[in-house]
């Protein structure tokens, strides 16, 4: 039955030659991937109380599993909710934060590995993008990262539009991907990008976990019937799937049925039904036969309510043991000859593009990306609105108030650090997910990444605080001097970079977005509070601060911009004035030492982003050892 429907979709679809295959690149070799007895333990949170913290316990969620699925097959794994079919998956796939804990999964005879991992494909269940970018972006800029430089930019691309084609991804290829809170793609055209992705790369073996959850059935069927053309053109697929129908049920060579971690059925699917009846298990009328294997998975047999749904599961477990069991590790066996024969290519390199093609991709995508949210209407009209109220309250420094326009030189320091580093903060723990996607997929080096990034967030976080500060130091009647002007705006913007590092170390170092809000708005008042506006006689205990202080070095050079040691100011009366070296915050703060200042900034914005890159690396090694 499986080769009929088979055959009949294939027939149907003969009139449109596939063009996956007129444009894939050539295939990778074979992969024969063997399961045996494998089992998985992960620990689970108990409830914690006064005396017990951490209270834990040790779960397995899968329970000695073998199988074998040869190239040009296909396997459904069925199981109801809970049954470890994506734990099953993401052990396959090496996605597993702990190995498994028993058992072997070989790849043609081999462990996994990186060269295992550059042969695979895998899509999971819940996928994460770009919110802004369109489906045809998002498809586009993965092709040119992930396929070699044996193809030309040209049919790299071409590559991509016949993917979108062939997943009936053209109708919404303008339409970005959206997300939680934008507006964007539906839930079956982001499970078929997601799917997309993967086939770009023309994978030997590709897992996929639920990829027909959200999907219409003829756009399920003909999913499925893509992934089958693969597999018949010498590939390995292994698919996770929740309810099919009857048709895409009998399209996969091989169905695994899960129930609580075990197996109870490993075979061909249209051979699944006189199984179960040969072991008194007789569907109660003509059903889906998927129904049916999800209620045996179930423990139910028959409609009886009162059925005891343990003793159905042990007595299905039984007579996997007895009827299926040894047959299976026969077939395991047996297998080996072929293991010794076969091998995973091995690449020259670990990437697909040189490190300037992939940095010009990665700028180009994040200027796509980044340009919506900062350069918003509300973000604009933010700044715009706090720089003109923040003006017309400096307004009467215009009548040389030295004390005004020190307060207001000392709020460059405090704006000019919180808004750039309160962005900057957030930006790591938000793309973590996408990050550790692409580079487990080995797209980019994190170098390339990270250089792309900070230029990309260049345009935003200079061109708005720098508006602030144009508008402000104008109309707070600072000196009406182009050269000193420019000289203020400098230091300002050398200190914003200064923040936005700060932001970015610990962002990479804090992955919770909370708590590194929580650790920069501290750390960062500690700078403000210790550069000497607030506090000339610091007690001794917190002088260091100072030292490290990014706000002390900007506030310095501010007040240098303005005054000298032979301007005078008012004191006690019109007619009193003193020495500008007595005011008291300029006399903490001082006006010697500029050049020591800028130097120190400029080592600050070395620094920070050298803390920010090696901590990222560090926090997505742990993540996926093998990138």
């Amino acid at each position: 039955m499986a080769s009929e429907i088979l055959n009949s979709e294939s027939q149907k679809t003969q009139t449109q030659e596939t063009k996956l295959r007129k444009i894939y690149v050539k295939a990778n070799q074979p992969v024969t991937l063997k399961f045996e007895d494998v089992v998985y333990k992960t620990k689970t949170r108990k409830g914690e109380s006064w005396f017990n913290k951490k209270a834990s316990s040790e779960e397995m969620i899968l329970k000695g599993v073998s199988g074998i699925v040869l190239p040009g097959e296909l396997l459904a794994i069925l199981g109801p909710s809970g049954s470890g079919k994506t734990t099953f998956v993401a052990a396959l796939g090496g996605r597993l934060r702990e190995s498994i804990t028993s058992g072997s999964i070989t790849y043609n005879g081999k462990l996994f590995s990186k060269q295992v991992k550059q042969n695979m494909g895998y899509v999971p269940q819940n996928d994460v993008f770009y919110p802004h970018l369109t489906v045809s972006e998002t498809l586009v800029f993965t092709v040119l990262l992930r396929l070699p430089n044996c193809l030309s930019k040209e049919e790299k691309v071409s590559h991509g539009e016949a993917i979108m084609e062939e997943l009936d991804l053209t109708r919404c290829k303008d339409t970005i991907m959206g997300g939680p809170s934008l507006r964007g793609v539906s839930g079956g055209e982001w499970k078929r990008v997601s799917t997309a992705q993967e086939l770009l790369t023309n994978p030997s073996l590709l897992l996929v976990d639920e990829p027909t959850s959200g999907l219409d059935s003829t756009t399920a069927k003909r999913l499925v019937l893509v992934l089958c053309e693969l597999a018949q053109s010498g590939r390995t697929i292994v698919m996770t799937i929740h309810q099919p129908s009857s048709k895409l049920f009998y399209m996969s060579q091989k169905v695994l049925l899960l129930s609580d971690g075990y197996s109870l059925y490993f075979g061909k699917g249209e051979h699944v039904i006189d199984y179960f009846s040969n072991i008194g298990c007789v569907p109660p009328l003509a059903m889906n036969p998927s129904d049916f294997l999800l209620d045996l998975a179930n423990g139910i047999s028959s409609g009886n309510p009162n059925e005891d749904t343990g003793a159905v599961k042990q007595a299905l477990l039984s007579a996997f043991e007895l009827n299926l069991g040894r047959q299976l590790k026969m077939a395991l066996q047996d297998s080996m000859v072929q293991f010794q024969e076969t091998s995973i290519n091995n690449r020259d390199s670990q990437w697909c593009t040189t490190w300037w093609q992939q940095f010009t991709v990665l700028l180009a995508r994040g200027f796509k990306e980044r340009k919506h949210e900062s350069f918003s209407v509300l973000r604009i009209c933010q700044i715009l609105a706090i720089s003109l109220v923040s003006g017309l309250l400096w307004w009467e420094s215009r009548f040389q108030n030295m004390q005004d326009q020190v307060s207001l030189l000392f709020f460059y320091t405090q704006f000019c650090g919180f808004y750039p580093m309160a962005h900057a903060i957030f930006t790591f723990p938000r793309d973590l997910g996408m990050l550790i996607k692409e580079r487990s997929l080995c797209m980019y080096r994190l170098s390339s990444y990270f250089m792309a990034f900070n230029i990309v967030d260049l345009p935003m976080q200079l061109s708005l605080p720098g508006t602030f500060v144009t508008i402000t130091y104008w109309m707070g009647g600072l000196k009406v001097n182009a050269v000193i002007f420019f000289h203020t705006l400098s230091v300002a913007l050398l200190y914003i970079l200064v923040a936005q590092g700060l932001g970015l170390a610990i962002g990479a170092l804090i992955y919770n977005e909370r708590a590194a809000a929580t650790v920069g708005s501290t750390v960062m008042t500690l700078f403000v509070h210790a550069n000497g506006f607030y506090v000339q006689d610091m007690p001794m205990i917190f002088g260091w601060i100072k030292k490290i202080s990014p706000s002390y070095y900007c506030f310095k050079p501010l007040l240098g911009s303005q005054f000298n040691n032979c301007d005078t100011y008012p004191r006690g009366g019109p007619s009193v004035t003193c020495s500008l070296g007595s005011h008291p915050v300029i006399k903490h703060a001082g006006l010697d030492n500029q050049g020591l200042c800028a130097v120190a900034l400029a080592v600050m914005l070395v620094v920070y982003r050298l803390i920010a890159y090696f901590a990222l690396k560090i926090g997505i090694k742990n993540r996926d050892l093998l990138c």
